[in-house]
């Protein structure tokens, strides 16, 4: 398999950890001593970084609507009409309260699990040790590609 364009079959290394180290280098076109400083600039221009999508976000109005969209939410909100019909304003507006509460509550701490999930992705390694030209290296983890070897 040689490495030209990004339309060819990425590097398929099935199940790794259970094949021969000579069987998976052979597959990655790797060898021991590792990528040669080329070969890996090479696929990395093939390949592009070594990098995770951006999460994609909601808007804020949205996600705030999501957290109506639950059967139950559906049946507080239905007793709440039923209430407003039969003219009991106080508990409708205590009903339609809750459901209201409860969206603010639940828009209010998935919020807070981004900013938590965000925070964890910062403190993620970025940098590791790869072989390149039978030396150990220290490089940005985007600029990792299929046929390192990484020290762990």
């Amino acid at each position: 398999m040689s490495i030209t364009s990004q339309t060819e079959a990425p590097f398929r290394a099935h199940d790794p950890y259970a094949r021969l180290v000579e069987e998976v280098l052979a597959e990655l076109e790797s060898k021991p001593e590792g990528l040669n400083v080329s070969a890996a600039e090479q696929r990395l221009a093939v390949y592009g970084p070594n990098l995770l999508a951006a999460p994609l976000t909601k808007n804020p109005v949205v996600r705030f609507l999501s957290h109506f969209n639950d059967v139950l939410i559906y049946v507080l909100l239905a007793a709440a009409v039923l209430k407003s019909i039969f003219g009991d304003w106080i508990d409708a507006a205590v009903i339609f309260a809750v459901a209201v509460i409860n969206a603010v509550i639940g828009f209010l701490q998935e919020g807070r699990v981004e900013k938590a999930l965000d925070g964890i992705r910062r403190m993620l390694s970025l940098h590791a040790y790869v072989r390149r030209d039978a030396v150990w290296v220290d490089v940005d983890a985007e600029a990792l590609v299929p046929g390192d070897i990484v020290r762990v």
